[in-house]
């Protein structure tokens, strides 16, 4: 029977290819989603995985959406922690509301999601843990305290998260992309564009498909040693 997968953030963007690229390799994929449901329905009329509308910064919508995933596909054994919203402003500019809502859906989401799963992975003896954190958690962005705090905590929660699950067969790591090809970075003007290209030594920006690749490895019995680690995936735009 095959495994159960649940990308949140999964029906756009890098969530998208994750799903897909998650199917491919042989998993029952549910993609969660917050908002956008004409998107949502044309993802999954088009790669045939479901989806399911809930919003990952509530504890309780996460309980009630991953029950109803269980329900109909299995039990979660792969989690790809991956919704994320941007709430851009230097901090002396920032709004508490900004603050919290990037915190609350970049981060306590991790917290939601994992809690909810948890105690199933660690009676199956099995369970693998992915956060999409980002090169800005890192190295932190100006304009970005909120997001920085955030992404550089996934990286801090997987490290702790992978001591704890590691004597029941479950690994916690994070991904952190650089700038990727994703259709709102496509859509900033040219000459930003090329900026931003130039800072990147390969020359290119990434493909959601470079993060998705990274993401069914670390999903697979393959990588049953690789624990607490993050994987960079930035063109060497950032060493960590």
């Amino acid at each position: 029977m095959a495994r159960v997968a649940l990308v949140t953030g999964g029906t756009r963007g890098i969530g998208e290819a994750i799903s897909v690229a998650l199917k491919t390799a042989g998993f029952a994929v549910a993609a969660n989603f917050a908002g956008n449901e004409e998107a949502a329905k044309a993802f999954t009329e088009k790669t045939g995985i479901p989806s399911y509308k809930w919003d990952v910064s509530d504890f309780e919508a996460c309980k009630a959406g991953i029950a109803k995933v269980e329900a109909e596909l299995g039990p979660v054994d792969v989690l790809v922690n991956n919704a994320g919203i941007t709430r851009d402003a230097p901090l002396h500019k920032m709004s508490l509301e900004q603050w919290q809502a990037v915190i609350n859906t970049n981060l306590s989401s991790a917290f939601n999601m994992c809690r909810n799963l948890i105690d199933g992975m660690r009676d199956r003896k099995f369970g693998r843990i992915i956060c999409i954190s980002s090169v800005n958690g890192q190295k932190g962005q100006f304009g970005q305290t909120n997001y920085s705090a955030a992404k550089a905590g996934e990286i801090g929660f997987v490290r702790a998260l992978a001591q704890e699950g590691a004597k029941y067969g479950i690994t916690a790591n994070a991904i952190a992309p650089g700038y990727i090809g994703t259709d709102m970075v496509r859509a900033v003007p040219e000459d930003v564009l090329k900026k931003i290209i130039g800072t990147i030594p390969v020359g290119r920006l990434g493909e959601p498909e470079d993060i998705a690749r990274a993401v069914v490895f670390l999903a697979s019995d393959d990588a049953s040693f690789v624990s607490g680690s993050t994987l960079s995936i930035n063109g060497a735009q950032y060493f960590s």
